[in-house]
Order: C-alpha cells, then sequence, then structure tokens
C-alpha cells in the first residue's frame, strides 16, 4: 500500500508528499531527516492522509492536490466535496498556468 498525505508545518504551511510507509516518512520528518521543504518548517503534523494501491495513483493525487489553493485543500481535508467542487469550478473560470494536468482525485 502506498499514501499520499499532508503535512502541517510549524509555519502554518501545507506540504504534500507520497509514501510506501507514512509511519516511517513521519519519524523520518520528525528526526529531521528529510531535507527540503519541510527541514526548515519543523515540526510537522500529519493533518490528512489517504491509503492508495499503487504507487503511481499515490504521485498522481500528490500533484493533483500541490496544485491546489489552500482553500480547496481544507475543503478536501474536512470532507466538504460540495466546496471543492465549487472552487473547482471557480478555478477553471481562471485556468491554472501550470502545463500538468491530472485526473479528479477518487478519494
Amino acid at each position: 500500500m502506498f499514501w499520499v498525505y499532508i503535512l502541517h508545518c510549524a509555519d502554518g504551511s501545507y506540504y504534500t508528499g507520497h509514501t510506501d510507509d507514512l509511519e516511517r516518512r513521519m519519524a523520518q520528518y520528525q528526526a529531521g531527516e528529510c531535507s527540503g521543504y519541510t527541514a526548515a518548517r519543523l515540526p510537522v503534523k500529519c493533518i490528512w492522509s489517504q491509503e492508495t494501491s499503487t504507487r503511481e495513483e499515490a504521485l498522481a493525487a500528490e500533484r493533483q492536490i500541490k496544485g491546489w489553493s489552500r482553500k480547496k485543500k481544507q475543503a478536501m481535508m474536512r470532507g466538504d466535496w460540495q466546496e471543492v467542487n465549487r472552487l473547482a469550478r471557480s478555478q477553471s473560470a481562471h485556468p491554472s498556468t501550470s502545463s500538468q494536468e491530472t485526473a479528479f482525485l477518487y478519494i
């Protein structure tokens, strides 16, 4: 099994990632073993995670979520799919400058 997850960083930002072992990855974050974005934003707390069947699904979900606004991520974490859909429609009126397209995340 694989996981896509969202961390809440000490500076209030969110970090989205994926892994095949969520418990081990969280221990690595807390020990300061993960370089990059979170290294300067410790401590971090896992505030949302979803299991997927394959690494490809987890990576696709990670990429999709990373492209979302903070409000859309918060709506998803609350399970407010009506708000996620509303925010998606409002974003489609203002297309992203990202050249990367992703499929809808079914969680």
